[in-house]
């Protein structure tokens, strides 16, 4: 599966630093016109040279006028699910981002506003919701359902029909045994390994994954 980028749009990656630099690089490796940053101050460290949109947080992004394709290079999955919401809201326009080295079978469904990292993998008949992040080296096995606004965290695995709930964080290299149900809102610490359903509104750690709140 590749991306295919609506228009010539110029884009803007709305947060500029940590995540949003690996956002950036898939996206100009994909051959998205990225322009401009939109960030709370100017940026000492910009390492793609892009130019600054200013902050449009306190106006709810109003003054854009649909002239952008928007994508969001924040972690958080509530902020970036409010800033996705409200971009829709008045008319603007999200695009998703599939890094090219990413490995994203036949009979996948990509929601708006996802992004997919470099080498991983989703495999067939799993859907990935809306403002998604399929982090770097992840592996979604088949059948699995990615809710709404989920990160997953890098060499993450989800064997088989795993379920994630909306706004959960899976960590770096944990591992969710097949047929798990992961909650709404829960966090799966780095490394954990699920055995079990989760859920919703708990933090899990360790092998096996046990509930610390």
């Amino acid at each position: 599966m590749s991306l295919v980028v609506p228009d010539r749009k110029i884009a803007v990656i709305i947060g500029y630093s940590g995540h949003a630099f690996v956002l950036a690089d898939a996206a100009i490796k994909l051959g998205i016109n990225l322009k401009y940053y939109s960030e709370t101050a100017v940026k000492n460290n910009n390492p793609f040279q892009l130019e600054y949109l200013g902050f449009d947080g306190n106006r709810n992004f109003s003054g854009y006028g649909k002239k952008y394709l928007f994508m969001i290079g924040i972690g958080d999955n509530v902020v970036r699910m409010n800033i996705a919401q409200r971009l829709l809201s008045i008319g603007e326009q999200l695009t998703s981002v599939i890094h090219p080295s990413a490995n994203i079978a036949s009979k996948v469904s990509v929601g708006n506003g996802v992004f997919i990292s470099g080498n991983a993998t989703i495999n067939p008949l799993s859907i990935i919701n809306d403002y998604a992040i399929i982090n770097t080296g992840s592996i979604i096995e088949h059948e699995c359902r990615i809710g709404t606004s989920v990160h997953i965290g890098p060499g993450a695995v989800l064997a088989g029909n795993v379920n994630v709930g909306n706004m959960s964080f899976i960590g770096a290299n944990a591992v969710i045994k097949q047929g798990i149900s992961i909650g709404v809102n829960v966090v799966v610490g780095a490394g954990a390994v699920v055995l079990n359903d989760i859920p919703d509104n708990t933090i899990v750690v360790g092998n096996p994954a046990k509930t610390i709140k």
